[in-house]
């Protein structure tokens, strides 16, 4: 039978694999995001896309650094 300490580490490992894909999709959405300011037609629009697409890389590399540090601790 698993003590208590097991459990929690297999829980903690399983929570950060899902953060860290979901911080993957993040990553990969604000690449996008930040391809998509040669698409845009004024400067402002450009200024947006790149405000919203680095703000979207920080989270999701942070959530990615995090996870993967939650990961390598708890093995």
């Amino acid at each position: 039978m698993m003590d208590q300490l097991e459990i929690e580490k297999n829980n903690n490992i399983k929570s950060a694999k899902i953060n860290n894909a979901l911080g993957v999709f993040i990553l990969s959405f604000g690449v996008v995001v930040l391809f998509a300011i040669n698409h845009t037609e004024n400067t402002a629009d450009a200024i947006t896309n790149l405000v919203a697409g680095l703000i979207l890389v920080g989270i999701g590399g942070g959530m990615m650094i995090k996870a993967r540090m939650t990961i390598r601790k708890n093995r």
